[in-house]
């Protein structure tokens, strides 16, 4: 499987999974032409696609979703409390109605040779999840806008290969910056985002001698850094009770704006 973020944050969010038989999205929250220009990078084509999976009905996972479906056909995948809340969404515009397909927490499906478990994540939309991929033995996972963690998530991400998890946000950089209260509080809540620290507790308890690369995403324009978040995430590993250092596995951040290197499993 080819494993790439095409652009992972606060502002926008779109990862290609793919095969030489079957591609897919998660999410389109940048514009169409940004989606198109970062397969274009990765050398892959919109007309390729075989489906998007939207985690959340949010615009940042949302936004290029219309165009890419009406222009190219594009089938959408997403639970039922999601596709609602997209028929409601006036940036998505008018779709198709036959190229919605909903998927159910916790049931496996195909599209292609890829093979896809939704499950379900604490975050404030009408019903999101993440996803977890399979094909020829190996598996990745994408997992973002978790706004904790609990032993139903640490089972699904179990026995990776590849993964994409949330770090949103510093503590101490969202504490004291400029962002009004209830936003403060809505980030920091159990159905808002994951820290630093808490995306690499999480890590800990998923990392496995399969283990070959690990992406950081969703990081915050205004209440984090690169720097910093690959440092804290590390250092929870280092010190976790865990058997591993982060430094036995390759851990990156995947870029807000840009493609980042592909990951082959």
């Amino acid at each position: 499987m080819d494993f790439c973020s095409i652009a992972s944050g606060s502002s926008g969010n779109c990862i290609f999974v793919g095969t030489d038989h079957a591609s897919v999205l998660i999410d389109a929250g940048i514009s169409g032409k940004k989606v198109i220009a970062g397969l274009n990078e990765i050398d892959r084509a919109p007309e390729e696609l075989d489906a998007i999976l939207i985690t959340h009905e949010h615009s940042d996972h949302i936004k290029g979703l219309g165009v890419l479906a009406r222009k190219y056909g594009i089938p959408i995948y997403s639970s039922a409390g999601t596709i609602r809340a997209l028929r409601q969404q006036q940036p998505v515009g008018p779709v198709d109605e036959t190229l919605f397909h909903e998927v159910t927490p916790d049931q496996w499906f195909s599209v292609g040779e890829l093979d896809i478990r939704p499950f379900r994540v604490s975050h404030d939309a009408a019903e999101p999840v993440a996803y977890r991929f399979c094909c020829g033995g190996k598996s990745v996972a994408v997992a973002t806008d978790l706004g904790c963690y609990d032993d139903y998530i640490v089972g699904n991400l179990q026995d990776l290969d590849a993964v994409l998890i949330e770090s949103n946000h510093d503590k101490n950089m969202l504490q004291v910056g400029t962002y009004p209260y209830y936003l403060k509080q809505r980030i920091l809540s159990s159905r808002g985002h994951l820290s630093n620290e808490h995306a690499g507790r999480l890590l800990g308890e998923i990392l496995n001698d399969r283990m070959q690369a690990v992406m950081l995403g969703h990081l915050s324009k205004e209440n984090n850094y690169e720097a910093l978040a690959l440092a804290t995430v590390c250092a929870e590993v280092t010190m976790g009770e865990n058997a591993y250092k982060a430094e036995d596995f390759e851990i990156r951040i995947a870029k807000r704006d840009e493609p980042s290197r592909m990951i082959c499993v």
